[in-house]
């Protein structure tokens, strides 16, 4: 029987031990853990040695798990604050918790119940409920001491208290397989011993220089399985969800949709409110709802006819409509804002021109203010486009929706709701079914409303929808917190998958 010089060394010291845990055999050749790996696989081939494994699912203590088993979760540090004051403004809180903690502080006493949130003066108030004053241990309290004392748990012990995600959507645990591998030899490898194995010098290639000094006939050359497992490797590759926006993109162009481009983030308020015939005293363009620039505050309108059937389709109504009734202000039109939603462009290109018919889509970044969880964020990308030609109508968009969510974003199960946008009439709302989160709101759509697109130079139908991208990312990519799209986790990274 054939030996390599490492296969002969492994089973030399295996049949000093007999049997070995994996990392004792390692120590006893000297060898590296990939040689001796290889080693054993040959030798458990020849039916010298048995190689046995047994893996568990465990959780895994962070670094931050292990500081906040010192200093408590953040929430709990928050609520002594509150339960000492009774209320307290989010920014005095900062004296207690980390810039990173404060920023999902409120999401998280608001979901426990233990605190009522209000606006004062453009400040954040919290206020302690019974709840918060009431409050005892839970099970991710449970989970964290758990973790503390033992650094390491079985996933299934985890699992009983609380979900194993919502440890890892917190730093506060990772999961990880443990693999233990222990190694015996068998009687023919005790057999091939009592024979006695002669352990000669081994080499790695042939040189002029053996074959010369004929010490070739002395020496065992290192023989190469190339099927025998090896250290994997992690090549460079697109972020996971860029890669996902990259493939939305070149299906939408596909299907024949002409995709719309803009170069700024800052919108006037008239591209983004009234060129959608949304009324200058509607709550969403409050401050609570946008965000405004400080400085420059205001841009340049368009071109002066434009301008005027947008005021007239405001002021006194356009294709029958009695318009909203106020007087149209150019000043408050010309405030410049971060975009808050994508349908902004969809107006631009209607007004620069379109193929009738046509099909244009975005993928933008919009901005809007909100409290941080685990499905929303205050930055984020929407998928925004629109039809348009002859004889369109509510169920052509009905129909687009649902094949994009399904074919293209891979949702298996799709509902649609009533809705109200000021720009649309009809109006529906777009969810889709998430295994671990429910049902997840990603999208709103409708028909554009006449007193919009005669403004705009449209006389003909158009079906319109703006989907939070971000949302159908989560599920492809399999996560259940969409704060993960923008990890620097490099475990993530490297693993996440597309499924398409």
């Amino acid at each position: 029987m054939e030996l390599s010089y490492q296969e002969k060394l492994t089973l030399i010291k295996l049949g000093e031990l007999r049997k070995a845990k994996f990392e004792e055999l390692v120590e006893k050749t000297g060898l590296d853990q990939v040689a001796v790996m290889r080693s054993i696989l040959g030798l458990q081939a020849k039916g010298l040695a048995k190689l046995h494994e047994r893996s568990e699912r465990v959780v895994a203590l962070t670094g931050t798990g292990e500081e906040y088993s010192k200093i408590g979760l953040p929430e709990w540090r928050a609520l002594k604050v509150l339960r000492e004051k009774g209320k307290v403004a989010l920014d005095d809180l900062s004296e207690v918790l980390s810039g990173d903690e404060l920023k999902p502080i409120v999401g998280l006493l608001r979901s426990e119940g233990w605190a009522n949130v209000r606006n004062e003066g453009g400040k954040l108030i919290l206020e302690i409920t019974e709840k918060g004053l009431n409050a005892g241990e839970r099970p991710i309290d449970r989970a964290l001491k758990l973790l503390a004392e033992k650094k390491t748990v079985p996933l299934s012990e985890i699992q009983k208290l609380v979900s194993v995600n919502e440890l890892k959507r917190r730093k506060i645990a990772e999961e990880d397989t443990v693999t233990e591998r222990t190694v015996e030899i068998t009687p023919a490898g005790e057999e091939l011993l009592k024979k006695g194995l002669e352990l000669r010098e081994q080499v790695s290639i042939l040189t002029p220089e053996l074959i010369k000094s004929g010490k070739w006939r002395e020496v065992e050359f290192r023989r190469f399985d190339i099927k025998a497992p090896v250290r994997r490797l992690y090549p460079g590759k697109k972020q996971p969800y860029r890669a996902f926006l990259d493939r939305i993109r070149r299906r939408l162009i596909e299907m024949g949709f002409i995709e719309m481009t803009v170069e700024s983030l800052v919108e006037t308020q008239f591209w983004n409110f009234d060129a959608l015939f949304q009324p200058q005293n509607h709550p969403a363009r409050d401050w609570t709802d946008t965000y405004q620039l400080k400085y420059p505050t205001s841009g340049y309108l368009p071109g002066k006819e434009l301008v005027e059937r947008v005021k007239e389709a405001h002021e006194r109504g356009l294709a029958g409509s009695r318009g909203w009734g106020y007087t149209w202000s150019p000043e408050r039109a010309m405030l410049l804002m971060p975009r808050a939603h994508g349908t902004a462009l969809s107006g631009r290109q209607l007004a620069k021109g379109v193929e009738i018919p046509g099909k244009y889509f975005t993928i933008q970044r919009v901005f809007r203010p909100d409290v941080l969880d685990r499905t929303h964020l205050i930055e984020f990308n929407q998928v925004d486009g629109f039809v348009v030609g002859e004889n369109l109508n509510f169920r052509h968009l009905l129909g687009i929706l649902k094949r994009f969510a399904v074919e293209i974003a891979g949702v298996e199960k799709v509902r649609f709701l009533p809705d109200y946008y000021p720009f649309t009439e009809p109006s529906v709302q777009m969810s889709a079914y998430h295994p671990e989160l429910g049902w997840v709101e990603f999208g709103g759509a409708g028909v554009f409303r006449e007193e919009m697109t005669r403004a705009l130079g449209i006389d003909v139908p158009v079906i319109a929808w703006g989907i939070g991208i971000d949302r159908l990312a989560m599920f492809k990519l399999g996560i259940d917190d969409i704060r993960y799209l923008f990890s620097y986790d490099l475990k993530w990274l490297r693993e996440a998958r597309l499924v398409w």
